[in-house]
């Protein structure tokens, strides 16, 4: 006699496995045309002055923000410090990346992001609210790699943030990319 669940075949005999596709959430963000990267510009830091870049919502989006991977690229000799802060107000002099662009490029109108990558390519600030969730060190002459899944999750008016901080007194060169992907609110 056969019996059927939605994981199995099941016949006194024997037992069939059913076979399933299984397609990772950021590929199918990016087939919808909801997955976007993109990058900084060289940043700067020393023992006294920090970097930031990060993905900030804006608070008018319509849309939240799943962060899904960040690196950060260190062209240094020596190791970078990296603080990961959710919601922190970002520095008035904050620039706006243009390196950003959709993963799917095959779509017939590309579509346009509605978060942001900021930076602030130098500075003595450091944040003066939101979270300090982790650290990362960063080894010199090398990419870091942080795969967050999507786990992280801003509303509009929120951000994912990144600040480098050098304990080196000479200048140290660092860019940061992410990628995520965006769903509307409602």
């Amino acid at each position: 006699m056969l019996q059927k669940n939605s994981n199995y075949i099941v016949d006194r005999k024997y037992i069939k496995p059913q076979e399933v596709v299984s397609i990772p959430v950021p590929l199918f963000k990016s087939m919808e045309g909801k997955y976007f990267v993109g990058q900084t510009e060289t940043l700067l830091v020393d023992n006294g002055l920090n970097a930031w870049a990060g993905l900030v919502n804006p608070c008018n989006s319509g849309v939240n923000l799943y962060a899904n991977v960040f690196t950060i690229s260190n062209f240094s000799d020596d190791y970078l410090t990296a603080e990961i802060w959710l919601n922190t107000s970002f520095p008035e002099k904050g620039s706006v990346s243009h390196k950003i662009s959709p993963t799917n490029t095959a779509l017939k109108s590309l579509p346009k992001n509605k978060v942001n990558i900021r930076f602030v390519k130098s500075t003595t600030l450091v944040p003066q609210n939101g979270v300090n969730v982790y650290e990362r060190i960063v080894p010199p002459n090398t990419t870091l790699v942080g795969e967050e899944d999507g786990k992280f999750i801003e509303s509009p008016g929120g951000s994912y943030v990144v600040v480098i901080k050098s304990s080196s007194p000479k200048p140290h060169k660092a860019i940061v990319a992410f990628g995520w992907w965006e769903k509307s609110r409602c």
